[in-house]
């Protein structure tokens, strides 16, 4: 009885298959797989795989890049800039390089080569005049006939080589002296904005990457995104994000797939 649904009954009283429910069945069955396989790789071997599949899928999925690149610590992307040697004999600032042909070459590779202070310590004037700098590239470069946000110099500078304590003041800086958010500011630049969300509020990104999956109409990438994010962010504080979906897993999430995800959020909120 509990597998009925995986039947449809004919004017025969013959049953097969409910072609749409096994499609269903089959898809969960490939997330929950992918999140395993995710989770037991060593994580520098990971995030080289992955940044090297998103390099070949092309730009709908340098996005994939941004948060490996964001949300790692300087080791952790180290690491996986040793792994992506090892697996391909090029590094993965090489690769991008040599594919990426559009505007976002110069922000991906600065953001992959990243090594960033971790420590505590934050340049208030600094933080300050950056906002500036950052504020008059973006408000600047609002054109058909200018350069975009990403291709400035110092806006490279500033996002990859301060450390995120640092882009937080920088963030709460810019929201002083412009009527919006960093983030506000750039929906046209949308690899630029997650990048901004990613290294000063990652639980924005990662809200918006449960709320896209676990819509009724989310696409196969869509969900992908949320299999990736839960095999991947051991490090990430997950409750305010159980907290506000964890009903909508129970409603749209099956089987084992549903259990894992549960799983980890459970796991956030202790």
């Amino acid at each position: 009885k509990g597998c009925s649904k995986f039947f449809l009954e004919d004017e025969r009283q013959f049953e097969r298959w409910n072609d749409s429910a096994i499609k269903s069945l089959k898809a969960e069955f490939k997330l929950f797989k992918d999140v395993v396989v995710l989770s037991l790789m060593h994580p520098w071997e990971r995030d080289a795989r992955l940044l090297k599949k998103a390099l070949k899928k092309g730009p709908p999925h340098y996005n994939v890049i941004v948060e490996i690149a964001c949300t790692r610590s300087s080791d952790q992307l180290l690491g996986a800039r040793k792994a992506y040697h090892s697996l391909f004999d090029r590094s993965i600032e090489e690769d991008l390089a040599s594919h990426v042909k559009s505007s976002e070459r110069k922000l991906l590779v600065a953001l992959v080569s990243a090594y960033r202070y971790e420590g505590p310590k934050v340049k208030e004037d600094a933080a300050k005049s950056e906002a500036k700098a950052l504020l008059n590239a973006i408000k600047n470069n609002n054109g058909d006939h200018k350069k975009k946000a990403m291709e400035e110099d110092e806006v490279i500078w500033i996002l990859t080589t301060r450390s995120k304590p640092h882009l937080k003041v920088v963030y709460e800086q810019y929201k002083k002296i412009s009527a919006k958010t960093i983030t506000e500011d750039l929906e046209v630049e949308l690899l630029l904005k997650e990048t901004v969300e990613c290294l000063c509020t990652p639980q924005t990104y990662f809200t918006r990457v449960f709320d896209t999956a676990l819509r009724e109409d989310a696409k196969e990438d869509a969900k992908k995104a949320l299999t990736r994010l839960v095999a991947t962010q051991e490090d990430v504080d997950l409750k305010g994000i159980a907290a506000k979906f964890e009903d909508k897993i129970k409603e749209r999430v099956k089987g084992a797939y549903k259990d894992v995800l549960l799983g980890v959020l459970a796991d956030d909120r202790k």
